[in-house]
């Protein structure tokens, strides 16, 4: 078997409808989130069912770590209760007459699983669900019934974890207090998940690798933090473009109500966080709130000034210029006016300083 088949996830997929066409072609990592990202009808979900296998394409291949689920040229096809997956749709539909823990023990009696106890209470623990397992569903709120939906389809043990937005029926509390959780799973368990949403900021939050589709055609492909900032795409256009950073917390300015990280070529100050020193931690930063300056202002409220190198620059809408710098390793957005572009003579190559507003940077 070719080595590259047993570590990453083949996806190749055609499918025709009336209306619309999926025609994919993706290799995967095989850890981490990946996030199939589009707009409405881009063919998120349609692609996830062709995983799944509740959509049959015509023409499909798919090998997952080394087993192959589907190959159309020698018909092969594997049906969704043989492939080793869990699958959270958008709403939780938890049996409304069962507990929580039953709830969890559904599928392994289906499939006849035994579950380590050890794995059962780790899963119910990472998600927080461990004081509700005696509950019925009716007595848990939106974000825990999907913390139960997402823990039942774990405790099946499966070989990926496929994710139809989640969150798009929560309220926007109910998003922030699950996240976190989402977050957890992926630096914890050692299971590839696939990820659909629309939000920029679950983007953002959670993405290792993104795939960014359009009218059922990947439209770009890669690593998060290149793949934000390629400004040959429209993410890097919208108003909520942002640049992810990966950074490490190294000082508390207790005074001041400040957190101190460090990255790859430097360090910024951000509102205090509740994180140890040495906490890893994503930051992601709007390019909206990045301005660029020639010179190190002689005096500005602005703590976060370093100096950046412009990678690229193009035009965008509306009088926009979008710069792409590189600052130490990190790449970093800035939606700047087209004529504030003119007047500072910005070229590709040329060395500045970008200024990042504290307060505009989340994590």
């Amino acid at each position: 078997m070719n080595r590259k088949l047993n570590n990453s996830i083949i996806a190749r997929f055609k499918l025709d409808y009336d209306e619309f066409q999926l025609s994919v072609n993706l290799s995967l990592p095989n850890s981490g989130i990946s996030v199939l990202f589009g707009h409405s009808g881009s063919g998120k979900t349609t692609l996830l069912r062709c995983i799944a296998g509740l959509q049959k394409a015509e023409s499909g291949f798919l090998n997952i770590n080394g087993n192959v689920w589907q190959d159309s040229d020698n018909d092969i096809f594997l049906p969704t209760h043989k492939r080793s997956l869990g699958y959270v749709f958008q709403e939780a539909n938890l049996f409304s007459h069962l507990t929580v823990r039953e709830n969890l023990n559904y599928g392994l009696k289906r499939i006849k699983a035994n579950f380590e106890t050890a794995k059962f209470n780790h899963i119910t623990n990472l998600l927080g669900i461990e004081h509700l397992i005696n509950r019925m569903p009716e007595r848990l709120s939106g974000g825990e019934k999907q913390r139960v939906a997402i823990a039942r389809a774990l405790v099946l043990n499966p070989e990926i974890l496929l994710m139809d937005e989640p969150l798009a029926s929560l309220d926007f509390k109910r998003k922030q207090e699950i996240l976190p959780f989402l977050s957890r799973l992926n630096q914890e368990l050692n299971i590839p998940v696939l990820y659909v949403t629309h939000s920029h900021q679950e983007v953002a939050q959670l993405a290792d690798y993104l795939v960014v589709l359009e009218a059922g055609k990947v439209q770009a492909s890669g690593i998060l933090s290149e793949t934000l900032s390629r400004l040959d795409l429209p993410l890097s256009q919208d108003r909520d473009a942002t640049t992810v950073w990966n950074t490490t917390v190294v000082e508390h300015e207790t005074d001041f109500y400040l957190t101190r990280v460090a990255f790859n070529g430097g360090s910024l100050s951000l509102p205090a966080i509740d994180a140890k020193i040495g906490t890893p931690l994503r930051i992601q930063i709007y390019a909206r709130d990045v301005s660029i300056v020639l010179e190190v202002p002689r005096a500005t409220s602005i703590l976060n000034v370093l100096p950046a190198t412009i990678i690229d620059i193009v035009d965008g809408e509306s009088g926009q210029s979008i710069v792409r710098l590189e600052v130490g390793s990190q790449s970093l957005l800035a939606h700047i006016t087209r004529k504030s572009a003119l007047v500072l003579n910005l070229k590709i190559g040329k060395a500045v300083f970008v200024q990042i507003k504290g307060m505009s940077i989340l994590n």
